[in-house]
């Protein structure tokens, strides 16, 4: 290589003693970046560039100044170097304008300015093109290396060379078409491969996050999709129906499983291959969803959607997903640097939303689809009535349409303000008028053959229906349809200790039970906890609820604990020692049966709101057997036998006014207390009985007690049910309104 001294080549004539010092920089044993082979590379450069230059000698002074004064890290060789060139050009008659044009092109060699296509500044131009063509040499990474070396703070060296490098590859790296042509291609890579060695060496505790978070969607997907696809080889296909084959499930099982390791394997790669390979998974993925939609089963009333479909549908769609994330990660360039901090966050924070979106939205979506698919509701909606007053002559008002029936349908069957709400053997539920029989509308699953249980609720204009095999259904009584909200699977193992208004449940082994008031649509408005070893029962008034607390350990007597219905908020309590479950309920008083030691009981009347006792009635103490007690419109109905020798062969009515504890009337008539009997809205008290010529409806009213055959298609031994003043008996598989 021709020596440095030798390219100076009389640049500026009589000036042998300025490259003699100018040469001696760049060859200082104590530089050890910058130095003679790095100048060599640059005026190499300018012999193939200076052609596009307007002032070549300018150029070349300046390409000779500009790192003729190095410090350690080099950020201030620029500046220096102009101010020398400043204070030595002029003493050899360099003129002074070419003296600032040699120190501004310097200066810019520190700050480049903007890149621009227009070449308005060639010299500029050509020295910076000279200055970058240093990166495509052979030679470069050793450059590189000594340029890393020479800064005293290595790390934040390491950073600025980052920066710059970045800079460089993030744009066109050359100004001019001719520095383009000739060291584009070269510089480019070979600055790519010095962004590689920076990526390794600058601690980026976020550096890779993107693929970092695309693999964990890749690995956590395929997981979750063999989860669901587990669950779905215990469910069946189509509801109403057996579980079918369960191969396809366990396919998907096994795909699912098998996909974990395949798609981390592609979405840690970045080639051709990885590519089309998560292409296909994805393709495939895509191709089940459409047949699995496809054979998704027709709905009718008796068959519908299973609970595999969701759970294949969401396996598929988790699939897709980590395809997809895979042939993302697949598609990008850089390498994956050293493991760091940020690339476990993104990962765990990529796998926590696929898990989050899957339980939190692709389940409830899944069931609630489930819960949709399989209702059917027909009919019209049902307007408002008022139920008539069976007179019990014997005779038929009118007989419903014939569907299965189960032999208690009829004494579990509830009034509301739109007709009399009865539950099928096969998950249906039938709104049927007060007045004619005929059925308004009729709520049916077919994912369930069981009977729901019935409650009126929202002052009978709701209907609360509890299925065994998903919980509460709250239905609209006018139409059948059901309200926004439920089921709720906070709900579906809690009890309903008061329909309206609404009052729910829950009984732990560990810890507390629990009393939760709700709102219509299900939503907990407060939780009443009274402690270990305590049960619960409640009843509520429109706007309190007793609670009767029994304690089984501490040696705490019973209790009543009276709440706010809308705050939960403690209002009163008192111990009490109370009867079986008797809870009624008149205006704002509460009516309890209380213990009496040596007697039958007490009657006791409490003020809800307050705890104060309106009222006692004491039960004779002749009285035998355990009192049966209901209400009766503003009336108490009590059922009892008047001694011990008349148990099966007398029974003693009796009837008080609710707000006063006053004696309506009092009967003793022929009969037995354990026959089921019902009392109707004004205080009737009505019975039937299997006789040798069919089937006798007995009536105890104030007046006295009388008989009435009932028609042949009557079932006695079903029994008898009072909805206000109406009664209902059962047929066969009928229900049977008495006239």
């Amino acid at each position: 290589m021709t020596g440095l001294r030798e390219r100076w080549n009389d640049l500026i004539p009589g000036a042998a003693v300025l490259a003699d010092d100018l040469a001696a920089r760049y060859r200082a044993d104590d530089r050890r970046a910058y130095r003679d082979q790095y100048l060599h590379r640059v005026l190499d450069a300018l012999g193939t560039l200076d052609q596009l230059s307007t002032d070549p000698t300018a150029v070349y002074l300046a390409a000779w100044f500009h790192r003729a004064v190095h410090e350690p890290g080099g950020q201030s060789d620029a500046e220096a170097s102009a101010v020398l060139a400043e204070q030595e050009l002029p003493s050899y008659h360099v003129t002074a304008a070419r003296t600032a044009e040699v120190a501004r092109l310097i200066r810019l060699t520190g700050t480049p300015p903007p890149w621009s296509d227009d070449l308005s500044d060639p010299n500029a131009y050509v020295l910076l093109d000279a200055v970058n063509a240093t990166a495509a040499g052979p030679n470069y990474a050793t450059h590189a290396v000594e340029v890393r070396r020479d800064a005293p703070d290595r790390s934040t060296a390491i950073k600025l060379r980052h920066a710059l490098v970045q800079r460089l590859l993030d744009g066109p790296i050359f100004r001019t078409q001719l520095g383009r042509d000739r060291y584009a291609a070269a510089a480019r890579a070979n600055l790519a491969r010095e962004l590689e060695v920076l990526d390794g060496e600058i601690p980026a505790p976020w550096r890779g996050w993107q693929r970092a978070a695309l693999v964990g969607v890749a690995v956590i997907s395929p997981l979750l999709a063999a989860a669901a696809s587990f669950g779905a080889t215990g469910s069946s296909w189509q509801s109403g129906a057996d579980g079918g084959s369960a191969w396809p499930a366990w396919v998907l099982n096994l795909v699912a499983l098998a996909s974990v390791f395949l798609l981390q394997k592609i979405a840690r790669s970045n080639n051709r291959r990885a590519r089309v390979l998560a292409g296909v998974f994805s393709t495939a993925a895509v191709a089940g969803l459409v047949i699995a939609v496809l054979l998704i089963p027709d709905r009718t009333p008796s068959n519908g959607p299973g609970g595999r479909v969701p759970l294949v549908i969401i396996s598929l769609g988790l699939l897709l997903i980590g395809g997809l994330a895979a042939l993302a990660a697949s598609t990008l360039t850089a390498p994956l640097p050293a493991r760091n901090r940020g690339q476990l966050v993104a990962a765990l924070l990529a796998a926590a939303a696929v898990v989050a979106a899957t339980v939190f939205v692709a389940d409830p979506v899944g069931r609630s689809y489930l819960l949709q698919a399989n209702e059917q509701i027909t009919g019209t909606t049902a307007p408002e009535v008022q139920a008539p007053r069976s007179e019990l002559g014997g005779r038929i008002a009118w007989v419903s349409p014939t569907t299965s029936l189960r032999a208690d349908a009829v004494s579990d069957a509830v009034a509301t303000r739109h007709g009399i709400a009865i539950s099928r053997q096969t998950g249906t539920v039938e709104m049927l008028d007060p007045g004619s029989g005929e059925v308004r509308w009729r709520y049916s699953r077919s994912d369930t053959a069981a009977r729901p249980r019935l409650y009126a609720a929202g002052d009978g204009q709701l209907l609360l229906a509890d299925f065994d095999d998903f919980g509460y259904l709250m239905l609209d009584a006018a139409t059948g349809r059901r309200t926004p909200g439920w089921p709720r699977s906070s709900t579906r193992d809690h009890s309903i200790e008061n329909a309206d208004p609404l009052l729910t449940g829950k009984q732990v082994s560990k810890g507390s039970d629990k009393l939760r008031g709700l709102d219509a649509d299900g939503k907990d408005r407060w939780t009443f906890e009274p402690g270990r070893c305590t049960s619960i029962g409640a009843t509520a008034t429109a706007d309190t609820v007793v609670t009767f607390l029994g304690h089984s350990c501490g040696g705490k007597p019973d209790e009543l604990t009276a709440l706010d219905l809308e705050t939960g908020k403690q209002l009163w309590s008192r111990p009490a020692d109370w009867q079986g479950v008797t809870r009624l309920v008149f205006d704002g008083l509460v009516v309890v049966l209380e213990n009496r030691e040596g007697s039958p009981g007490v009657l006791v009347a409490i003020e809800a709101r307050t705890g104060e006792v309106k009222w006692r009635w004491d039960l004779p103490t002749t009285w035998a057997c355990d009192s049966k007690v209901a209400a009766a419109g503003r009336q108490v109905v009590l059922l009892n036998c008047p001694s011990k020798a008349a148990k099966q062969s007398a029974v003693v009515a009796t009837v008080l006014d609710a707000q006063t504890g006053n004696l309506a009337w009092q009967r003793t008539v022929p009969g037995d207390l354990s026959v089921r009997s019902t009392i109707t809205g004004d205080a009737r008290v009505v019975s039937v009985r299997e006789t040798t010529h069919g089937c006798d409806l007995t009536v105890l009213t104030s007046t006295g007690q009388r008989r009435v055959a009932l028609p042949d298609e009557v079932e006695c031994r079903r029994g008898i049910h009072a909805l206000g003043n109406q009664l209902l008996v059962s047929g066969e598989d009928t229900v049977i309104a008495l006239r």
